[in-house]
């Protein structure tokens, strides 16, 4: 006789019904994702294979480029970017003509590796001065551009028998709050960024690349030659978007220390600048530097932006001579 006070356990299937085919379709779509991240590489690397040469240095693979003869010439590029910023600008072809320009893909970018490490500017400069012994330059003048710029005035502080006098343009020196850093970071984190680099990270690069362009070069409008010679498409790549959500995340961090040390500058510096930068503040990071260092050049070329290479070449490339001209005698 059934109590009628007893009810059937019956198994509870609703969340069941829909989470197993929910969590299949989403594994196909990261994996479906992932095949068209590799995709877009491989296709991205064929249209734009590596221009310069590579060498091994202290167990990195990199990239390297160089055009000219005479008195070496170092430039070290920004986040984001690798060797054909430099290029693209048309600044090499003109400093080709009286000096040896070099530049190096830092690593993560273009086509030079990335080890997994914790890549400060003083760990880029350990690098980069083993790299310059290995090409058998003993001194050269060095510029370094926006993230670039930390590499630069590391590489003086660790190596001031190398480096003659600094160009910094479009610098960041100072730590401040950056809430690029909040929406560039994530592909940084272990596991988590390496599914996000191989899945939507790719993807929201195609979608918001062309606003970050716009911006870098605000106010002024970006250049035929930029949006059409440089390979916007090596910039989306996984691992060149680890390698610049790693640089934002340590932006602010390493300028914590870095600017401790900036009076021991005693070369002669050029600093240049868009004096309408939209990403750098100019009063609180390139004119604040200028006042802290005794006896450097500041040039604010107005209505430019942050991509000061590219929209004012000319005025850069004079900084550049004015940077050797200021130098002392090159002994070799």
């Amino acid at each position: 006789m059934n109590d009628p006070h007893t009810h059937a356990i019956r198994p509870h299937t609703g969340r069941q019904s829909w989470l197993a085919p929910a969590l299949v379709g989403a594994a196909a779509a990261l994996g479906a994702s992932a095949l068209y991240a590799v995709a877009k590489t491989r296709e991205a690397e064929r249209r734009n294979p590596p221009i310069g040469r590579f060498m091994t240095v202290n167990g990195v693979r990199l990239h390297c480029f160089e055009q000219g003869q005479g008195e070496p010439l170092v430039l070290i590029h920004g986040n984001g970017t690798m060797i054909q910023d430099f290029l693209v600008s048309g600044i090499v072809d003109e400093l080709a003509k009286h000096h040896r320009v070099i530049i190096i893909d830092r690593p993560g970018y273009g086509y030079s590796e990335r080890p997994r490490a914790l890549w400060t500017p003083r760990a880029h400069a350990s690098l980069y001065q083993a790299a310059l012994e290995r090409l058998g330059v003993s001194q050269a003048v060095v510029l370094g551009h926006s993230w670039g710029s930390l590499v630069a005035v590391a590489l003086a502080l660790q190596a001031p028998q190398l480096v003659r006098s600094l160009v910094l343009a479009s610098g960041y020196y100072y730590p401040t709050v950056r809430a690029d850093v909040f929406l560039f970071s994530p592909p940084a984190i272990p596991v988590i960024g390496d599914v996000m680099r191989y899945t939507v990270s790719p993807v929201i690069g195609r979608l918001i690349l062309p606003g970050l362009i716009k911006a870098m070069f605000a106010p002024a409008d970006v250049p035929e030659r930029f949006d059409r010679l440089m390979p916007k498409e090596l910039m989306l790549r996984p691992s060149q978007l680890r390698a610049a959500a790693e640089d934002a995340a340590l932006m602010t961090p390493v300028t914590v220390e870095l600017q401790q040390h900036y009076r021991e500058l005693t070369l002669p510096v050029v600093i240049i600048v868009g004096a309408d930068d939209q990403i750098a503040d100019v009063g609180r990071q390139s004119e604040r530097l200028h006042h802290e260092l005794q006896g450097s050049e500041f040039i604010a070329i107005p209505g430019q932006g942050h991509m000061i290479h590219h929209l004012a070449p000319d005025e850069v490339i004079e900084a550049i001579e004015r940077a050797f001209n200021r130098a002392p005698a090159n002994p070799a």
